[in-house]
């Protein structure tokens, strides 16, 4: 039996089997709530627009689990005549239910769109996806409404569904779906991490899957943006603030523990270099939930994959040819000197403040990004850490040693001397 380890992971997997339609005519459209982390990363990977396709399920009333129709934008309704008869319900009580149901999707689909309007979908092929189906009795509405909305090719994707069901689904032009174990009971058992999806999160996804698809590169590079974002990381969200000129290499800041994108230190070195030319773009490196963990606060690795994720981000956002550096304070300085070191990653430079290479351990003798390690000459236990990763270091490096300042550089011109050279630096190697 395969199980995926969350949605994320099985969007990936099911991205490789779409590949074909990669296609300007291609909008991708997940189910709200769980299917939009899935079709997010359909939708990176084809390049398509993101959008929802909200309908709601009709439950049997004393089984509410159990599907016996749904119904969709625009006053789609599909019912599953077997499941009602077999279960007896009424006509009054499928009328309270469908009552009650319309309500809710009405107000959801007042709160999706009350910022954006639906996708075009008149001519195209529309994806439809799920994180999973079970009587398909959601997906065939969302197909409908799909069709409704004009589109000329609908096709249903799913990692995972019953054999019957799949192979049965008129609704759809195409179905294709990653595995149909048997016997199948449940979606989640498919899935490590099942934990529900929010509204809250599927508005996150869909801000940050406009910032990608359906301009052209031209467009997205016409104009500098300063912008709040949300960056849709293993089945979680960070958060960042984006700074990004016409043109120009982009600094990504790794923050330290107990800090975040609204570190002043960190912000008075991102005005400078911005002054410069160069993009930036400060993140959270953990979630609100994680930041309150104290193993995760000290998860290079984890914070690491975070950084790199946000690497691949940024170049589905129109930054895909620039150059990228990494400036890290702290635990920040190891997952930034930790990402920086795995295979094919295209990192141009790195600059620590204040930083504990140290911790990315062994990973130091692979670094092949050009590295600043800035330390305060009054720290002095930080300051032999440095000296001693330094000694590790086998790409192109330096140490500068900011004379009376200590570890968080308070001390008057001690900041503006750590932005100068982190601005030299990147200036110097990222062309």
């Amino acid at each position: 039996m395969h199980v995926f380890k969350d949605r994320s992971e099985a969007g990936r997997d099911l991205a490789r089997g779409l590949a074909r339609f990669r296609h300007p005519d291609t909008v991708v459209l997940g189910l709200p709530r769980g299917g939009v982390p899935v079709a997010f990363e359909v939708a990176v990977a084809l390049d398509a627009p993101l959008d929802v396709i909200v309908v709601r399920k009709l439950g049997v009333p004393f089984q509410p689990e159990l599907a016996m129709g749904a119904i969709g934008e625009d006053g789609v309704r599909v019912l599953d005549s077997r499941v009602i008869g077999l279960s007896g319900v009424t006509d009054r009580e499928l009328d309270l239910v469908e009552r009650r149901e319309r309500e809710v999707l009405q107000e959801r689909v007042a709160r999706i769109r009350a910022e954006r309007g639906p996708e075009d979908l008149r001519g195209k092929t529309a994806i439809v996806v799920d994180d999973g189906i079970a009587t398909g009795s959601t997906a065939k509405a969302a197909c409908m409404v799909a069709r409704a909305l004009g589109a000329a090719r609908v096709v249903l994707a799913v990692p995972v569904g019953p054999k019957d069901v799949v192979g049965d689904f008129p609704e759809a032009d195409e179905v294709v779906c990653l595995t149909t174990p048997s016997p199948f009971r449940a979606v989640g058992r498919f899935y490590r991490d099942f934990s529900p999806t929010t509204d809250d999160d599927v508005q996150r996804l869909l801000e940050a899957a406009s910032h990608r698809p359906g301009a052209p590169q031209e467009q997205v590079h016409r104009a500098t943006v300063n912008e709040e974002v949300a960056i849709p990381v293993d089945g979680t969200t960070v958060h960042g603030s984006l700074h990004l000129p016409a043109s120009g290499g982009i600094v990504v800041f790794a923050h330290g523990s107990g800090s975040s994108r609204h570190s002043p230190r960190n912000r008075a070195v991102a005005r400078t270099l911005g002054e410069a030319g160069l993009g930036t773009l400060l993140m959270d490196l953990l979630s609100t939930d994680e930041e309150l963990e104290r193993q995760a606060v000290f998860d290079i690795g984890l914070l690491a994959s975070r950084l790199s994720a946000a690497t691949e981000w940024l170049r589905t956002i129109g930054a895909g040819t620039r150059p990228i550096g990494y400036f890290g304070a702290s635990t920040g300085a190891a997952a930034a000197l930790w990402a920086a070191a795995d295979e094919g990653a295209d990192v141009r430079a790195v600059v620590s403040r204040g930083g504990r290479p140290d911790l990315a351990g062994p990973r130091l003798a692979s670094v092949a990004a050009p590295t600043l390690l800035i330390v305060g000459g009054a720290d002095h236990h930080v300051l032999e850490l440095n000296r001693e990763a330094a000694a590790r270091l086998t790409c192109e490096h330096r140490l500068e040693v900011v004379p009376g300042a200590t570890h968080l550089f308070e001390e008057p011109g001690a900041l503006d001397a750590v932005a100068h050279l982190a601005r030299d630096w990147f200036l110097t190697h990222l062309p």
